[in-house]
């Protein structure tokens, strides 16, 4: 199937969940924000999320600053 990540399409595998997405490529999940089909998605969903054909996520990872 295909999604839109940060921009770019993407193929992934079918009964992909938003969790399994982030393991693969190597995202601490504590650390990042998912913006999932223009919605906050909490932490605590991530593995029940489970991605579509033409969904579009927003990735963005947490840094510290001063």
């Amino acid at each position: 199937m295909r999604v839109r990540i940060n921009g770019a399409e993407r193929e992934l595998p079918e009964n992909t969940t938003l969790l399994q997405l982030l393991q693969e490529r190597g995202i601490d999940p504590r650390i990042v924000v998912v913006e999932y089909n223009y919605e906050i998605i909490p932490r605590e969903r991530y593995p029940e999320i489970q991605l579509k054909e033409g969904d579009n996520l927003e990735i963005v990872q947490m840094v510290a600053g001063g």
